[in-house]
């Protein structure tokens, strides 16, 4: 009987979502319900800093003190960045199933194979996210806060923009592996996913905590 109780406790435990895992509510007008928070993302455009003297690096991590220093709540995190061809590929996939000619569904298969590799050579790329902290705040003041954020962060001369929910759905997607090219997922979030090795090189990503 012990035995029977354990391993329904173990499917159980490989059963639960990210979703779950993270306390992931749904998503709200400006970002994400987590717990007790209401997340707030930012996509940064980064800057290659190799063509920067080393006074500009430290004006930049001067600029990037500072933003911390604003607004304390608000947190960095990296994933690997991606773009996504899936429009393309399934539309070659159509022209393929109606297409007779084997020479013409050759070069379409080409064509698919060819995305793929673009696509898998992307994604070793990064791109960099603020997330900031709302709690117990009404929507207007949500509003002010998501605002207020960007603005301190451009004003430090990051370009940046709050990110739609398209975008957050395709940066969890990528961070939990759960889609190597940002696949569009449900608003409920339900990805299942175990850790692996790169889960413990990338940033914390914030929890309901």
């Amino acid at each position: 009987m012990a035995k029977k109780e354990k391993g329904t406790r173990q499917k159980k435990k490989k059963g639960r979502s990210t979703q779950e895992l993270l306390g992931i509510k749904t998503f709200t007008k400006y970002g994400l319900a987590v717990g007790k928070y209401e997340l707030l993302f930012y996509m940064i455009a980064p800057t290659n800093i190799s063509v920067l003297s080393r006074a500009n690096i430290e004006i930049k991590i001067h600029h990037l003190m500072m933003v911390l220093s604003a607004v304390p709540d608000i947190e960095i995190t990296c994933t690997d960045s991606c773009e996504c061809f899936d429009d393309n590929k399934t539309y070659l996939h159509s022209r393929m199933e109606e297409e007779t000619n084997p020479k013409v569904r050759k070069i379409i298969k080409k064509d698919i194979e060819f995305l793929d590799d673009i696509q898998t050579e992307m994604a070793t790329a990064r791109q960099f996210l603020l997330i900031g902290r709302c709690r117990n705040l009404k929507p207007d003041q949500v509003f002010n806060t998501a605002n207020r954020i960007e603005k301190v962060v451009s004003e430090q001369g990051f370009e940046t923009h709050r990110m739609k929910k398209a975008e957050i759905k395709r940066f969890l997607a990528v961070y939990f592996e759960a889609s190597m090219n940002g696949d569009q997922m449900p608003d409920t979030c339900l990805l299942y996913t175990s850790p692996s090795p790169r889960d413990r090189q990338k940033s914390r990503m914030p929890s309901s905590a």
